[in-house]
């Protein structure tokens, strides 16, 4: 089980200028992780008084740093979702205004939140979302995955998918400079009713094989922290990233993967999960890169939802996608 905390602890003056030196190895990165105590804590707040009801709506969303958390919100409200799995939440970031985006999410929807850093931000970001920045600094520089829900979390865990510095490597993301982190891709896993949700995000910047043994990683990990229980895991799997000429998400081996591990994938509707956004802005990006898989769960009215507000802008470059879910038997 992970530690949890109400507040994660910040980043030192003394931590970041250590950071800014290191050189970017694989080693020097699993230091520096290692320094950062937020890097293997769950923060915790808000509330949750539901009982657990025989089936839960659950909403997975990469929210696109979730610039406009009240009105992310305001778009999940009408369907009443049990769960939450979200990826991409920013606390701190001057991109999204340094707001504590899983908080204020929680508060309005009357959830509580579990959240995760997948990673520390060097700077403000990348090069289409700078001109949203107000400020020259991140007040936190957080950014990761959070589980919200309506009913208490029985136990809680951290899964880190890899620490080699993906993003810290010199030349290995191919992005500007100002999207220097360290970190790595996570999966925050909760126990809620006798259900394990788990909200996880997979590298975007990789291969099928990648995405397959970090999925498998997460398996793993689910088996041990939640052995025989239903599962329903979450998130932006990045499915047919860097695929090109056809960015395809069939090509992908894992989905057999898990498969054969007992893992089934018809929460899912049919159609792309992309769109374009005020950080995303190519009008021609369609891809389906947002799943739900389940063990041990029965799935009814998958959707995915699209993502924009009253006045037609987008909150995000993807949609979220829902199911209900009833545990079989």
């Amino acid at each position: 089980m992970t530690q949890t905390t109400s507040a994660l602890p910040q980043v030192t003056p003394e931590q970041r200028a250590d950071i800014l030196a290191a050189a970017r190895t694989t080693p020097e990165h699993r230091r520096l992780m290692a320094s950062v105590p937020a890097m293997s804590l769950l923060e915790v707040g808000g509330t949750a008084t539901a009982p657990m009801p025989p089936a839960i709506t659950v909403a997975a969303w990469n929210t696109e740093r979730c610039l406009y958390p009240a009105c992310a919100a305001a778009l999940l409200k009408p369907h009443a979702p049990d769960v939450l799995l979200l990826s991409e939440m920013d606390i701190g970031m001057s991109r999204s205004g340094q707001r504590h985006t899983p908080a204020e999410m929680a508060r309005a929807l009357g959830m509580s939140y579990a959240y995760g850093v997948e990673f520390h931000e060097l700077g403000l970001g990348g090069k289409t979302e700078r001109h949203l920045c107000k400020d020259d600094v991140n007040t936190h520089g957080w950014h990761g995955n959070a589980v919200l829900s309506t009913v208490p979390f029985d136990a809680l865990t951290l899964i880190r998918l890899d620490d080699h510095g993906h993003w810290f490597l010199p030349g290995e993301n191919g992005q500007d400079p100002g999207q220097a982190r360290i970190g790595g891709r996570i999966a925050v896993a909760a126990i809620i009713g006798g259900i394990c949700c788990v909200s996880t995000h997979l590298e975007s910047n990789a291969t099928p094989p990648h995405r397959d043994a970090q999925f498998t990683t997460l398996m793993d990990a689910i088996d041990r922290f939640a052995p025989n229980l239903p599962v329903v895991i979450g998130g932006d799997l990045n499915t047919g990233n860097r695929m090109p000429p056809t960015f395809d998400w069939r090509l992908e081996t894992l989905f057999a993967t898990a498969t054969a591990r007992g893992y089934d994938w018809r929460a899912n509707a049919e159609g792309t999960t992309t769109r374009a956004s005020l950080i995303s802005p190519n009008p021609t990006r369609r891809s389906k890169l947002d799943w739900l898989a389940t063990r041990g769960l029965t799935a009814t009215n998958a959707t995915i939802l699209p993502c924009l507000d009253p006045d037609n802008r987008p909150l995000s470059d993807h949609d979220p996608v829902l199911a209900t879910l009833t545990p079989k038997g």
